[in-house]
């Protein structure tokens, strides 16, 4: 869907490097599209898991305009066969509308199907290991310059 984005196999290979670095991987899965990509969720969480990430979390399509339009160009471009059921799907988890800016409203929606996504990926979370918090951050590695201006010798 992100055609400058990395493929999904290179962002796996990105998470694995890490995890076997010893950094804590998390995985966000966004936007969620309701009708399009929401069925993928337990893949991606499964193959996520598999390359070392410790949680997840997921965040649903917003469409504030102009964007509504741009994306709906997309679909009749991309998906011309699933166009209308897609924008059907986010106008059920959007309750009527293609976007929510509602604080609470805005990363999950409402409605039945929006709890059948949010069901369906803490289902798979949980079956992969991925429904716990990260560890806390660390500053462990943390040094602070000896002087001030000091970091200009980096450069």
């Amino acid at each position: 869907m992100e055609p400058r984005a990395a493929r999904p196999e290179r962002r796996l290979e990105a998470m694995a490097a890490l995890a076997r670095a010893g950094v804590p991987v998390g995985v966000l899965i966004g936007p969620v599209v309701p009708g399009l990509n929401d069925a993928e969720i337990p893949r991606i969480l499964e193959a996520a898991g598999r390359a070392g990430a410790r949680s997840a979390s997921w965040v649903l399509l917003r469409l504030p305009k102009p964007v509504d339009e741009l994306f709906d160009a997309w679909l009749a471009q991309h998906y011309p066969e699933r166009r209308e059921r897609v924008l059907g799907r986010i106008r059920e988890v959007r309750a009527g509308r293609l976007s929510d800016a509602k604080f609470h409203r805005r990363q999950r929606g409402q409605g039945e199907y929006a709890e059948q996504i949010a069901q369906l990926f803490a289902v798979s979370a949980r079956k992969h290991g991925l429904d716990g918090p990260l560890p806390p951050l660390s500053t462990a590695s943390f040094r602070r310059p000896p002087r001030a201006g000091e970091q200009l010798r980096l450069l």
